[in-house]
């Protein structure tokens, strides 16, 4: 009588081993170099039971997506709410900046050793990503809400402008978020990536002053 829940039990007890499992390998490796095998291996689960529960690599990369992406996307939302009803300007990019960027740094500080933080960031600079369309169909709306609350804070800005503005502080974030030790070693321990606390009050204080006192000169009509 009671075999049929022990199953359900286990194959769920599974599944979520499967998820960590291929959150912690694809973070180590990118998707390219991941193999179920690798997967199988790391959740001490038969490679059959991977196809099983997500039908592919690829429909388990975005089971992973798909569970820990809202978490974020509703950290940004929140985030870009709370800049765009701030009445001062200078708070308000500030709030803006983060809500891009501290969601990202605590991702280094949850599971799997931010194994998922460095998912993202190899999925965004992958040049296969854009044929998955995961960061089109999970981020691209925030995104979008992003730039409107740019746009908002510089209405100035031409469209390129503030696109531009937004590529800088993602490619400024994902540098910080892959780093595997290089600063800690080039400034003598004085400044290390795995302080994430650190690594975002720097980063979103930097990123707030560009934004702010950026010279337009050279790019009002680009």
């Amino acid at each position: 009588m009671n075999e049929p829940k022990n199953q359900e039990k286990q194959g769920a007890t599974s599944k979520e081993k499967i998820l960590s499992a291929g959150e912690a390998v694809f973070g180590k490796y990118g998707y390219d170099a991941t193999t179920v095998r690798k997967i199988a291996a790391r959740a001490d689960v038969p490679v059959a039971l991977i196809n099983y529960h997500f039908g592919s690599k690829e429909g388990l990369y975005r089971a992973i997506f798909e569970t820990r992406s809202p978490a974020i996307r509703g950290q940004r939302v929140v985030g870009l709410q709370l800049a765009r009803s701030e009445a001062d300007w200078d708070k308000r990019v500030e709030l803006v900046v983060k809500a891009l960027i501290v969601p990202m740094f605590g991702l280094r500080d949850n599971a799997n050793d931010g194994a998922f933080g460095r998912i993202l960031a190899r999925e965004l600079s992958d040049p296969s990503s854009e044929g998955r369309g995961i960061f089109r169909e999970t981020f691209d709306p925030v995104a979008e809400m992003m730039l409107d609350a740019l746009a908002e804070c510089f209405p100035d800005w031409t469209r390129a402008e503030v696109n531009w503005a937004y590529q800088t502080m993602l490619g400024a974030m994902m540098i910080v978020m892959m780093d595997n030790g290089r600063m800690a070693r080039l400034s003598g321990g004085t400044a290390d990536s795995a302080d994430t606390a650190a690594a975002a009050t720097h980063i979103v204080a930097m990123l707030t002053a560009g934004l702010k006192h950026r010279d337009r000169s050279q790019t009002a009509n680009s």
